[in-house]
């Protein structure tokens, strides 16, 4: 016996399609009633604010309370005896006014005490007479006395300076010594002062710079004066 149905009728096959469209029509619907919103008309009226019905305030009143005047003052009526006078208080003496301003002295009459000033060392670069040292009386010129006499305490240091010293201390390479003295105002080394990588170093180079001969003083305007130099002394130590 054959079918009445005809089998290309059967709905069953798109049951899967018909699903998924009913599906999304309940969700787009459920969105739709989330979204709705509803106004309430009258609270929107009564929220407006009325410019006509504003009141204005009436500031308070200060009252400012009166100043009493201060008491008048006490008037003393207390009588002041007379005290007589003391024969035995001696009073100061009078000092004349009728002074003559022709017996006050000038500033420039005015004699100051004379007080020993201390020499003040002068560089040998600023020197307008450098110290001459023995030798070199025959030049004439500032600078050629100076370089005179920075070559001849050169030789002077290079013959008596024990370079033997540094092998002896166990130094290497280079070594430099530094001396700063004063040729003072009678021409004699003073004031030695020394810088060296070891003690034994600048002991030597004040021995050796104390060893230098008298010279003739340097000069500031013509009167003798104190002269600061410095010799920088240099050696190498052979290994």
């Amino acid at each position: 016996m054959k079918p009445k149905k005809n089998p290309k009728a059967d709905l069953r096959r798109r049951w899967v399609l018909f699903l998924q469209i009913g599906l999304i029509l309940v969700l787009f619907l459920t969105l739709q009633a989330f979204q709705w919103k509803t106004y309430d008309t009258k609270s929107a009226e009564t929220d407006i604010i009325s410019m006509n019905e504003m009141t204005e305030e009436v500031p308070p009143v200060t009252i400012v309370p009166e100043k009493t005047p201060p008491p008048p003052p006490k008037i003393i009526t207390d009588i002041i005896d007379e005290v007589p006078d003391d024969k035995n208080i001696i009073e100061d003496p009078v000092v004349p006014t009728d002074l003559d301003l022709k017996d006050i002295p000038e500033p420039d009459e005015i004699e100051e005490p004379e007080g020993p000033e201390e020499p003040v060392d002068i560089p040998i670069d600023f020197i307008e007479e450098v110290p001459i040292f023995p030798g070199c009386e025959s030049l004439s010129k500032n600078a050629e006395r100076k370089k005179c006499m920075s070559n001849k305490i050169s030789n002077f240091v290079n013959r008596e300076f024990n370079t033997d010293l540094g092998a002896e201390l166990g130094l290497t390479g280079t070594n430099l010594v530094t001396v700063m003295f004063i040729v003072n105002e009678k021409g004699l080394v003073e004031k030695i002062q020394t810088r060296a990588p070891h003690p034994e170093l600048e002991k030597e180079a004040r021995r050796v710079i104390g060893k230098l001969p008298e010279m003739k003083p340097g000069r500031q305007q013509g009167k003798p004066v104190p002269v600061s130099y410095i010799i920088p002394i240099r050696f190498k130590v052979q290994e």
